[in-house]
């Protein structure tokens, strides 16, 4: 009996440690895939089909955008509304009356996160989009979101990125280990820090016009994501300035990009 509750411990051990130390190491690997690797497969983005591919790609992480339906289900996809039907204002059985082209119904974030946590390399960026419905529903989507990656073991996986600074610092207050992206643009990074962020990830235009934030970002000791950068020109720019992550709907192209210059 003993040699046996020992075997257990020891699996328990182990299954605990795995996310902790098995994902790829980031140097070199700074691609997030915008919605999953969708575009050159023509896959739907946001879709589980998009998300494999992102893993099999082996980007550092895949970006997916989660919304709260009004039965309070987190739901993954990039609109407020799920082909014509209005998520906030729908229960997740209306939303099961659509489909995305390849078949597959709108992903429960449940769903998605367990999908994700079959591998232990891929980061899951989870956005969690801002309630049209007001204040009060954006913050219940925070609590419901910290809820449901705890319940999942997911915390080693999962980074957050939010428009909706009240929601983003509600997550930091419910999980001070959080690794947590403010989007919207308009904080300067010692606000950021001020307020428990982990990092800044905003449009490429917002570090255009704020040439020194990425520097001051990181001597403050914050991660820098860029987003959405397709094209092969502006990646090399951002790769200059030292930016941590980029988000891009082109996946691949990044990828040879940084393979090309670590040769």
């Amino acid at each position: 009996m003993k040699a046996k509750l020992a075997l257990y411990l020891l699996l328990l051990t182990m299954l605990g440690c795995r996310d902790q130390s098995d994902f790829t190491d980031q140097k070199n690997n700074m691609v997030v895939a915008h919605q999953g690797a969708w575009k050159t497969d023509g896959l739907p983005s946001n879709s589980i089909a998009s998300l494999r591919k992102a893993i099999a790609l082996k980007c550092y992480g895949t970006e997916f955008d989660v919304h709260l339906t009004k039965d309070d289900v987190l739901v993954v996809n990039h609109d407020k509304d799920f082909y014509g039907l209005d998520i906030a204002t729908s229960t997740y059985d209306e939303l099961l009356s659509k489909k995305h082209p390849n078949g597959e119904s709108i992903p429960k974030a449940e769903a998605y996160i367990r999908e994700g946590m079959k591998q232990n390399q891929t980061k899951l960026v989870f956005e969690l989009k801002p309630s049209n419905l007001g204040k009060e529903r954006a913050l219940r989507s925070a609590d419901l979101t910290v809820e449901l990656v705890k319940a999942s073991g997911a915390d080693e996986w999962v980074e957050y990125i939010l428009f909706d600074y009240d929601a983003a610092k509600r997550i930091i207050e419910l999980d001070a280990q959080a690794k947590v992206f403010y989007l919207n643009g308009d904080v300067e990074p010692s606000q950021a820090k001020a307020d428990g962020f982990y990092g800044l990830d905003y449009n490429m235009k917002v570090f255009r016009e704020h040439p020194d934030w990425i520097k001051t970002a990181h001597e403050l000791g914050l991660a820098i994501n860029v987003w959405t950068i397709n094209e092969e020109e502006e990646m090399q720019h951002f790769i200059d300035l030292g930016a941590d992550f980029i988000t891009t709907d082109e996946p691949e192209k990044l990828l040879t990009l940084l393979r090309e210059k670590n040769k």
